[in-house]
């Protein structure tokens, strides 16, 4: 079974790391582009600050959940994808 998943990209991969720091609070060797979850409630809070702070960051991040279906998140959309992971993963 296919474990939901984030991906993120950004055109200077160095921002991408530098907030990747501050979020994880630790230093990184390198900047990770695709997180896992075994729990998918678990992504709320990075989808959030991804989210948050594109303004400084510009990230872009992409929810998979099903196989071969990739969702963009957006400031428009977070709270409708954080609504359905609730209603999807209630544990």
């Amino acid at each position: 079974m296919l474990k939901p998943s984030i991906n993120l990209s950004c055109k200077d991969n160095t921002k991408l790391l530098s907030f990747l720091e501050k979020f994880y609070n630790k230093k990184l060797d390198k900047s990770i582009e695709n997180f896992s979850f075994d729990n998918p409630i678990e992504m709320i809070d990075l989808l959030s600050a991804v989210v948050d702070n594109n303004d400084k960051y510009n990230i872009h991040a992409w929810i998979n959940l099903d196989e071969d279906i990739f969702l963009r998140v957006t400031n428009s959309n977070l709270n409708e994808i954080v609504k359905y992971l609730y209603e999807r993963y209630p544990y």
